[in-house]
């Protein structure tokens, strides 16, 4: 007689508690839906509540755990207040994507208006940093122990000539993220950043309409030849928030195709 035994394997976030910013489109959205697939009750976060609520209403349609709150990132109360509702739900935080962001015109520095520069600064970095100190309080308080991952972007890897606002703020978060993962490391609360490449989200295809031919000039430069869909980026997302990433923290992991290398 032949046994046959079937191993069932959890999913990589099976049991968390997740909080995602940007969770309206782009890669917030597809990570919104991946973390539930992979088992993990999700927060939804973003300024735009008919697109959260969509996706939200899809990940449960899907069977899986999903609620959404509206959040202004250049908003310190509304930050914390959104941090804070995922505890309300659930009775802990294991796990945070900061993945909300914006970007201003594209053009040399010298050209960019002062007010566009003070906004990309108070979502892409302040809303950031806002974000990062409200998820340790909640891990800390109720989890004990977790994981943050910040989106940065490989253009915070080298000269961004038409995007520098959006390029220095997200080194910065390059920085935030090292830092914060030397800060509350002895705690066993890991904090990474990932970098994507040319990614097919919104954002892109607005700088494309103003800028025509970057998509094609950015794949040009990719060894893959070609932009990621959102989800790829999402799936790296997965894993460093995940405990198979467990001995993962103060990295700035490329997820661009080749680019830099």
């Amino acid at each position: 007689m032949t046994t046959t035994t079937t191993t069932v394997t959890a999913g990589l976030l099976a049991g968390k508690v997740a909080f995602v910013t940007g969770a309206g489109r782009g890669i917030g959205a597809a990570a919104a839906r991946l973390f539930a697939r992979e088992g993990a009750r999700v927060l939804l976060a973003a300024r735009t509540e008919d697109e959260l609520k969509s996706v939200a209403e899809d990940i449960r349609a899907a069977g899986g755990v999903a609620d959404h709150v509206r959040c202004d990132l250049a908003d310190a109360a509304s930050v914390r207040a959104a941090v804070d509702r995922a505890v309300e739900l659930h009775g802990r935080l294991d796990v945070a994507f900061n993945n909300g962001a914006t970007i201003a015109p594209p053009g040399p520095l010298d050209e960019a208006e002062e007010a566009d520069l003070d906004h990309v600064y108070a979502v892409n970095l302040k809303g950031t940093w806002l974000a990062m100190a409200a998820e340790v309080k909640a891990i800390r308080a109720t989890a004990g122990a977790g994981a943050i991952l910040n989106t940065s972007s490989v253009g915070s890897l080298m000269g961004n000539p038409e995007l520098p606002a959006y390029a220095a703020m997200k080194r910065a978060v390059n920085s935030l993220t090292a830092s914060a993962a030397v800060t509350y490391g002895p705690e066993n609360i890991r904090v990474n950043a990932i970098a994507p490449g040319t990614t097919l989200t919104e954002m892109l295809h607005a700088w494309d309409a103003v800028s025509p031919g970057v998509i094609d000039g950015l794949n040009a430069r990719t060894p893959l030849g070609r932009a990621a869909d959102p989800l790829e980026i999402a799936q790296a997302a997965a894993w460093l928030l995940s405990d198979r990433a467990s001995y993962v923290t103060g990295a700035v992991v490329p997820v661009d195709g080749g680019m830099l290398a």
